[in-house]
């Protein structure tokens, strides 16, 4: 079995560290709040006090982290992982970053003698929780072979799109896509409102039509309860982190993404009044707010 070191146990990364443990992998987590890795010691993972010290016995070291910052805090900020990693481990970054920086991250673990895989993921906590991730690789095919035992405990489908930088390409292409779906069902269901229909009628029609999809059914959903739902799977703030990433992808491929654009605007506008930490359906307060 494998010693990893892994960093960041927000929402989706415990799901993922704790199938790594049920794996039999040995397991050194490192986390900005220690608290968060309380359940996983108790599984026999070892908890370390800087990403250095997570890093120095690693045969593979992964991260699940929510922006570009983090990153680049835990992998080349004071006491980072790079330096302390061991040459010839394998640095798996499952986080959605901007490929800019995919790319000079993949240039810093080079330099260092380490390999590089990206391999952003789709799925929301529970499939995360369950080891049903569906993984978008980037890199050799050799890598992806070395790291296989791994990717079998968290996931249940890998697609290889091609050369490092390809996975995370896109990752940010869907992300993208369905940022433009939550917010064209927001402003739906927003319609539908002011028109006096019944919104659970329509999120019903909505569900089993043509223009159905699992954003739309789920933004519905959260739309007609009316409130946030009890556990958030994704909030606005990194949701518009996302769209703001993909969005400045599609400029650097010289394919500018116009519907795109008014959605990173609709969540940077949720994120500027104080509704980060929000559920993407409140988005529809925010429409509302402005008529």
């Amino acid at each position: 079995m494998a010693n990893i070191a892994f960093f960041g146990l927000g929402n989706m990364g415990l799901g993922i560290a704790r199938n790594l443990l049920r794996a039999g992998h040995q397991l050194t987590v490192y986390n900005r709040t220690p608290e968060k890795a309380r359940t996983l010691l108790d599984d026999g993972a070892t908890l370390a006090t800087t990403p250095a010290e997570a890093a120095q016995n690693a045969d593979f070291l992964i991260a699940m982290l929510s922006d570009d910052h983090a990153s680049r805090s835990i992998w080349l900020g004071p006491e980072g992982a790079l330096d302390a990693a061991p040459k010839g481990s394998l640095i798996i970054e499952c986080s959605t970053l901007s490929h800019n920086w995919v790319t000079e991250l993949c240039q810093e673990t080079q330099q260092r003698g380490l390999s590089y895989l990206d391999c952003p993921v789709t799925g929301l906590p529970d499939a995360a929780a369950a080891g049903q991730l569906t993984l978008f690789l980037g890199g050799p095919s050799a890598t992806i072979k070395k790291a296989q035992p791994l990717f079998d405990a968290i996931s249940v489908k890998q697609l290889h799109f091609g050369d490092i930088g390809s996975g995370t390409a896109y990752k940010l292409i869907v992300n993208l896509m369905g940022s433009i779906q939550i917010a064209a069902t927001a402003e739906a269901m927003r319609i539908a409102e002011q028109s006096g229909l019944d919104l659970n009628l329509v999120s019903s029609a909505l569900a089993t039509g043509a223009a159905s999809s699992p954003n739309v059914i789920r933004i519905c959903e959260q739309i007609c309860l009316g409130q946030d739902p009890e556990q958030i799977p994704f909030n606005a703030r990194l949701r518009h982190k996302d769209t703001e990433y993909g969005a400045a992808f599609a400029r650097q491929m010289d394919a500018p993404s116009l519907l795109g654009d008014v959605a990173e605007q609709y969540f940077r506008d949720m994120t500027d009044v104080g509704m980060g930490d929000r559920a993407e359906g409140a988005l529809i307060e925010q429409l509302r707010s402005k008529s």
